[in-house]
């Protein structure tokens, strides 16, 4: 055996529950900007290990809407294919990643428009998302070797997330995939650890950049969106982990030329996770969420599934 290639087990375990936080990049492809469900989004991950997520997504729901809305009564269904890449990186001694997700969907459903009964079906990419990462506390920057000895307690992490407006857009429809604006979210979370048991908080906020062609060509402004998560992970052993999560999101009143909209965002998910591990490089994850509150925007029920790959750094 050569040494020089040999990985320990006690490493390779730990690093079945830590990379599989990866496969969280994919949870919310179907909804538009907020909401979305990520555990495990800090946590510290070998440098150079590569992940590539292929996965699934059902939604099934609708949109709640103001009283000034023309678009009343939604229902949609959506079926959404993912494809993501990350990268775990070493970030000055810091352990990081960058990761970019790319979604196409097929969406249908009907709703009343000014009085009439409208039915809609498009396919199309989403907005493409890049994010990049890094835990500036708690969790340094380890080779898959040294991974085997890390114990995590406290981490401390922040990332930045930029939506790219090239997903299907069509300005003389209120329904599209993509939304024809960039968005910039910061976003600061803390993951402490006591045994097998995880909880992680968050918080971040999307700033939006304005779209000059709304619906019916008009000028679509949004105030900051902020979002806080809430969850709990339980690692069962050999690669296996489970979650409960919670997110709220307020905020995110628009303006369209000019006219602020009574549509203040006051919106709550909850949600589970389970990851499975298939072998040394790949693992499944299987994942649900549903609306607790909504008073404005997606108004849905979601399951999913995601396959993950990962490769390099001695694997």
């Amino acid at each position: 055996m050569d040494r020089g290639n040999f990985v320990p087990i006690k490493a390779c375990r730990k690093l079945l529950v830590a990379v599989k936080a990866v496969g969280a990049l994919v949870f919310a492809v179907a909804q538009a900007d907020a909401g979305e469900i990520e555990p495990r989004a800090y946590v510290n991950t070998p440098v150079g290990v590569n992940f590539l997520l292929a996965g699934y997504a059902y939604t099934d729901g609708g949109l709640a809407t103001p009283g000034s809305s023309p678009l009343k009564d939604a229902e949609l269904t959506m079926h959404s294919g993912v494809l993501a890449y990350a990268r775990a990186l070493d970030v000055w001694g810091k352990s990081g990643k960058f990761d970019v997700i790319l979604a196409y969907s097929d969406l249908s459903g009907n709703a009343q428009v000014a009085g009439e009964r409208r039915e809609r079906t498009i396919s199309g990419l989403n907005d493409p998302r890049f994010r990049f990462s890094v835990n500036f506390y708690g969790a340094p920057a380890l080779s898959l070797q040294e991974f085997g000895d890390y114990q995590q307690d406290i981490i401390i992490g922040a990332s930045v997330q930029v939506s790219a407006p090239f997903g299907q857009y069509d300005e003389t429809r209120l329904v599209n995939l993509g939304n024809n604006r960039w968005y910039v979210k910061p976003d600061i979370g803390i993951s402490k650890a006591w045994g097998d048991v995880t909880m992680e908080l968050s918080g971040g906020a999307f700033f939006f950049t304005n779209n000059d062609d709304y619906f019916g060509g008009n000028e679509l402004e949004q105030d900051p969106l902020y979002t806080t998560q809430l969850h709990v992970t339980y690692n069962v052993g050999k690669g296996i982990w489970a979650a409960v999560s919670g997110t709220y999101d307020h905020g995110g009143r628009t303006t369209v030329n000019g006219v602020t909209n009574d549509d203040l965002q006051n919106n709550s998910r909850g949600g589970v996770t389970v990851a499975l591990p298939v072998n040394r490089n790949n693992s499944i994850k299987l994942y649900a969420s549903t609306s607790i509150h909504t008073s404005v925007g997606n108004d849905f029920n979601l399951v999913g599934i995601v396959w993950q790959y990962r490769w390099g750094a001695g694997l």
